[in-house]
């Protein structure tokens, strides 16, 4: 029997590159290769057409659960829809364990796992309505739609049962009701801390996000330190949570031309952190941040003046240089910073760097 194969890190090749083995090129065929050849682990990024059709039939049958929910479901009663929808819960459960057991099918277990992560606000919506929270009329997709602080029991129902089942199952998907749910939670704290009628306080409630989704990123970050050399948990975190951080600070009156420069400069932060993480979600979010502050120069503080399109052009073609002299020495500026990050950190970088 052969002996498994030693893993081959990006840092691995920067050091052939940085002696001479190998050029900066080929260290890239090499891992355009690998990734090719070596076998991807199971919810990795491999994406096929049998994958398209998990997801599709997943997502449709999470959607009329959540955000399809009919008015019919009310006729029920409040303990008929609760008894249903732990069925369908317990259905989702079994179909989860006979997929993973029986057939080694992970990514549709991690599909029907996360359906009965989906299940569980439902569930509680139905309990509240039994005990008279809610009227018979209440539809239960307002819970995608309105603001409510009556919600709070659904979600922090949810994240419990959730974290449950996520430990019991460690499927990455389920991630995405969990996130969804903190999402819906910052929103909902307002009137659950302050009262109903603050619902309407944009002021406090841009506050709110900004800070639960700066701290929902942090540990967005922490899980992804912890899962370094495995799958990809922190993806919906990540997503939401800078999501959030973001629109709340988009929101946000600057009050002066500093404090939006401000906004820029943390925007480009957000850019560098991404590239750095490799998390997309941080350059998209960052780029439409600085783009929004350099449109607001242009119709704003510079719309008459004639130097200032050639003064961005310029900036723009220097950023470019910048990346055409940072492609020819990567490898090297890429081993000197990184040499200087915490362990942790630097393996987290080249694990992201090398898949």
């Amino acid at each position: 029997m052969r002996a498994p194969m030693a893993t081959i890190r990006r840092s691995d090749l920067e050091g052939a590159i940085h002696e001479g083995i190998l050029s900066a090129a080929q260290a890239d065929r090499l891992v355009a290769f690998l990734a090719g050849k070596l076998d991807v682990p199971a919810g990795g990024p491999r994406f096929t057409f049998v994958h398209v059709l998990y997801y599709l039939g997943g997502m449709i049958a999470i959607g009329a659960m959540s955000i399809f929910m009919t008015l019919g479901w009310n006729a029920l009663g409040g303990w008929g829809g609760f008894f249903i929808s732990a069925c369908y819960a317990a259905l989702a459960l079994g179909l989860t364990h006979w997929l993973l057991e029986r057939k080694q099918l992970e990514v549709p277990a991690g599909i029907t796992a996360t359906l009965a992560v989906v299940m569980v606000p439902l569930a509680i919506f139905f309990v509240q309505m039994a005990l008279g929270d809610w009227g018979e009329h209440k539809p239960y997709r307002d819970y995608h739609v309105f603001i409510d602080w009556r919600w709070i029991e659904m979600e922090l129902g949810t994240l419990a049962v959730g974290t449950i089942l996520l430990w019991r199952y460690r499927f990455p998907f389920m991630l995405m009701p969990i996130a969804v749910t903190l999402w819906y939670m910052s929103m909902d704290l307002v009137p659950f801390l302050m009262g109903q009628e603050r619902v309407y306080d944009w002021e406090i409630r841009k506050f709110v996000s900004l800070w639960f989704g700066l701290a929902m990123t942090l540990v967005a970050f922490w899980v992804d330190l912890r899962s370094r050399f495995s799958r990809d948990y922190a993806f919906w975190l990540y997503l939401f949570g800078v999501l959030t951080f973001w629109g709340g600070l988009s929101l946000m009156k600057s009050g002066s031309e500093l404090g939006k420069l401000g906004y820029c400069g943390i925007n480009v932060a957000m850019i560098l952190i991404g590239t750095a993480l490799g998390r997309r979600v941080f350059a998209v979010f960052g780029g439409l941040g600085v783009a929004g502050y350099l449109g607001y120069l242009s119709y704003k503080v510079f719309k008459d003046s004639m130097i200032f399109p050639l003064a961005l052009s310029l900036v723009g073609l220097a950023i470019i240089g910048l990346g055409v002299l940072w492609q020819r020495r990567e490898a090297q500026w890429s081993a000197r910073l990184r040499g200087l990050l915490p362990g942790p950190l630097r393996e987290l970088i080249e694990a992201r760097a090398a898949r």
